[in-house]
């Protein structure tokens, strides 16, 4: 067996290599040969603690611009805008985007139980801050339905209706103040968060929130969405339940109340919904061919409010709705930290959910049009909306699907088309706001409704989750069913701390695999799913598909014993077990030499004395008694005395080993090793028919990113426990940090020499091949192997 694969250079004239094969040649290499062959060194190029807070204090013109347009990105594109190329894309998407701000903002107000006009605020400032501090191009920032929902649980178990009830009813224009100013202390609280989030650089956090949660979380969203803009499609009133099954109390007390619905509200919102659900399908039919879509929603509310407003319907048929929309801005107010304490927990919630939303939108319009979004930086910029709008009576925003899907897919180019949109939105609430005042609350029902399609849809994520990936579809279905009865809050808490635990049982369970070779390659493969893979004799290669842990330690080393056939504990049991045995056998030898000891002395004493013909007459007894007793012990009597005095000599040879002793010492350590041999012997045998004549293992860690103490501790045990049965342990592939840490740990030492880690699992192979000066299997690697 050579100790060398494959030599860097490829003859063409020796080696008869095509395209698409490859030919190495190299020799073996454990770990000690690496740090030679590719020069480790223990350099860092890591700059040290000391050097990063230089690196940081330091000011120069450079680093003060480079942190200006880091943190206020509009710097850095704003001068370069081409007005021939971006003007009139971002005009028209502007525009269009506008339109549909003004019929979600304040429809999507009364989700956050406010009144429409705060919705068209939230739909003004927070866009401006955004195009200031924001680095994506394409998302519309304003008001969003799930957040709107999550706005709306908060104010209504703040400030229920039933805390404003007096002799003249309930006082309205009281519980919709406190509302706003709840609505504004939590959005500030909300935007605090994400600003500390991004400074610190915690942009990452939303990695914890993965695809099928959001997806689930906002469809549940969705449900209680769709639930609380009930009461306005049929004109019904039901109470007001909060905590854990809320949304079913909720949708059963309108079940109770439908014999109570008012049909001409329950007209004016399915006419509006046929209708918009048909001009939406257009749209989707023949959005190629269409230059922007139909605005039909803004169109839905101007021709109800002038149906409702010149046919007076309000009066005739108590029609709800919107009421006075005040004209103008108003001045800017600071929020009440009082309320803080009571929404803090809410606010986090919000603050993630928001931030998740943003950020997957915002990447995935990035990654289709080719630039970057800063995590961090939009953190930040969705935190600067939040607080700054939260003085202006603005409740907390993220980014639209359906506004961004519109924005982009209209020519829409950088963030301008924002600032555009808020120039609609401005003139809406300084003019022509007051005008909507007919407009019926069925009616914005009716748009929250269909703009709900596109959540909708992500029921279909169960049955593609069923064929790819069950695990995900049990973190879809847990999110959704948490939050339907849990609310919002509850429901992401659980939702996140399951998803959490998945990721642990991914790794407390693993797949454990023994792997062979394949024929003519150095590949080893798993032998249950390769047909070719076969297992090299006496030789055990073993995997795990996850990293070595605290959490799976343990169960690493029972699947390792499982997949190999050696039950370490029993036969560790067995060896300790024939090792007292052997001590008993070995301690009776001893006691019966020195019994025979002392005979032969009490004998030579008294052959001393007798005469020679009474010697000769015990000679012939003794002889004719060892015969008679078919002993093979021989009696050997020798003078070495000089003066007269004889000292005897016991020589117990067993069978197989006929050699003499020279004193009573040397004897019994002879007696002793003889028994030794024999009875390891026949214990060897056995142990190697218990574990099928396995002689090595190779541990494969390639998989192994880090260890730990209990990883550390582990790995220790295998080589010590599996030594202690004559069995070699091997780790293959372990990565150079896995190799620092283990050095750190203390791993290493003469029974655990760095010589038993290989580069890959085919070098350990060779060397243990080698080693063995094995000729009976020949591994079959050509020089080339075809890819």
């Amino acid at each position: 067996m050579s100790g060398e694969f494959g030599l860097g250079d490829m003859d063409t004239e020796n080696k008869e290599c095509s395209v698409g094969e490859y030919f190495v040649k190299r020799t073996v290499l454990d770990e000690l040969r690496l740090d030679e062959v590719a020069q480790k060194g223990t350099w860092s190029t890591k700059p040290t603690l000391g050097e990063r807070l230089k690196e940081s204090l330091r000011c120069s013109v450079p680093r003060l611009k480079h942190t200006l347009l880091s943190w206020i990105p509009v710097l850095s594109w704003l001068p370069h805008y081409s007005i021939r190329e971006n003007a009139i894309g971002d005009l028209i998407s502007g525009c269009s985007v506008g339109i549909m701000h003004l019929p979600q903002g304040m429809a999507y107000a009364l989700l956050a139980s406010l009144r429409p006009v705060f919705g068209l605020y939230t739909s003004f400032y927070p866009v401006l801050v955004y195009f200031i501090f924001g680095t994506s191009r394409h998302i519309s920032i304003g008001t969003f339905a799930v957040i709107s929902i999550m706005i709306g649980s908060v104010t209504e178990r703040l400030a229920p209706d039933i805390d404003f009830v007096g002799n003249n009813g309930t006082d309205i224009d009281a519980r919709d103040a406190y509302r706003v100013e709840i609505a504004c202390s939590l959005t500030v609280l909300t935007g605090i968060f994400q600003i500390l989030l991004g400074m610190v650089k915690f942009g990452f956090v939303v990695t914890y929130l993965s695809e099928p949660l959001i997806r689930g979380y906002t469809t549940g969203s969705a449900c209680h969405v769709c639930v609380s803009q009930l009461k306005y499609l049929f004109g019904v009133k039901p109470a007001r339940f909060t905590g854990p099954l809320s949304l079913i109390y909720t949708l059963v007390d309108i079940c109770r109340l439908l014999p109570e619905t008012k049909v001409p509200e329950l007209v004016v919102s399915l006419v509006a919904l046929s209708v918009l659900i048909a001009v939406k399908e257009i749209n989707e039919c023949y959005k190629q061919k269409l230059p922007m879509p139909i605005p039909i929603e803004i169109i839905a509310i101007i021709v109800a409010t002038i149906i409702i407003h010149f046919g007076g319907l309000t009066s005739k048929y108590n029609i709800d709705v919107v009421g006075e929309i005040p004209s103008g801005l108003k001045a800017p107010r600071a929020p009440d930290a009082t309320l803080f304490s009571d929404v803090i927990g809410d606010a986090f919630a919000i603050a993630i959910v928001g931030y998740a939303i943003n950020i997957s939108l915002g990447k995935t319009f990035a990654l289709k049009h080719g630039y970057q979004v800063d995590s961090n930086q939009e953190l930040v910029a969705l935190g600067l909306s939040n607080t700054v709008g939260s003085f202006f009576q603005c409740y907390s925003v993220t980014s639209s699907l359906s506004r961004s899907l519109v924005q982009e897919s209209t020519g829409g180019k950088t963030q301008v088309a924002g600032v555009i949109s808020s120039v609609i939105v401005l003139v809406t609430v300084l003019k022509i706001g007051s005008l909507f005042s007919d407009l019926p609350k069925a009616v914005l029902s009716t748009i929250v409704f269909v703009n709900l399609k596109g959540m909708f849809k992500q029921f279909l994520d169960v049955s593609l989750l069923w064929k790819t990936n069950k695990v995900d579809l049990l973190v879809w279905l847990v999110t959704f069913t948490s939050t339907i009865l849990l609310n919002l809050d509850l429901g992401l808490a659980v939702s996140v701390g399951f998803s959490m635990l998945t990721v642990i049982f991914r790794t407390q369970l693993p797949r454990y695999s023994i792997l062979g070779h394949v024929s003519g390659t150095d590949l080893y493969l798993d032998t249950d799913t390769y047909k070719e893979a076969k297992e090299i004799p006496g030789i055990k290669i073993f995997r795990s598909s996850t990293t070595i842990y605290y959490t799976n330690a343990e169960m690493y080393l029972e699947a390792l014993q499982e997949k190999s056939g050696i039950e370490i504990g029993k036969l560790l049991t067995a060896k300790k077990k024939q090792e007292r045995k052997l001590k008993r056998k070995q301690a009776k030898e001893k006691n019966k030499a020195k019994k025979e000891a002392k005979k032969q002395k009490k004998a030579v004493s008294q052959l001393s004395n007798d005469s020679p013909s009474e010697m000769n007459k015990r000679k012939v007894s003794a002889g004719l008694k060892e015969q008679s007793q078919g002993n093979v012990v021989a009696l050997g009597l020798t003078e070495t005395s000089t003066n007269g005095l004889s000292k005897g000599q016991v020589n117990l040879a067993y069978q197989h080993d006929t050699t003499m002793s020279d004193s009573d010492s040397d004897t019994g350590s002879h007696s002793d090793n003889s028994i030794n041999k024999v009875s390891q012997g026949g214990y060897k045998e056995k142990e190697r028919a218990g574990r099928s004549g396995t002689h090595s293992i190779i541990l494969d860690v390639t998989t192994t990113s880090f260890v730990d103490t209990v990883a550390v501790k582990t790995l220790k045990n295998i080589f010590r426990d599996f030594g202690e049965i004559d069995l070699d342990i091997y780790l293959a592939g372990c990565q150079a940090c896995v190799v620092e840490q283990l050095e750190a740990a203390g791993f290493f030492s003469e029974s655990i020499p760095k010589s038993r880690l290989f580069v890959t699992v085919h070098d350990a192979v060779l060397h243990i091949l080698k080693k063995l000066g094995d000729t009976d299997f020949v591994l079959d690697v050509s020089c080339s192997t075809e890819m």
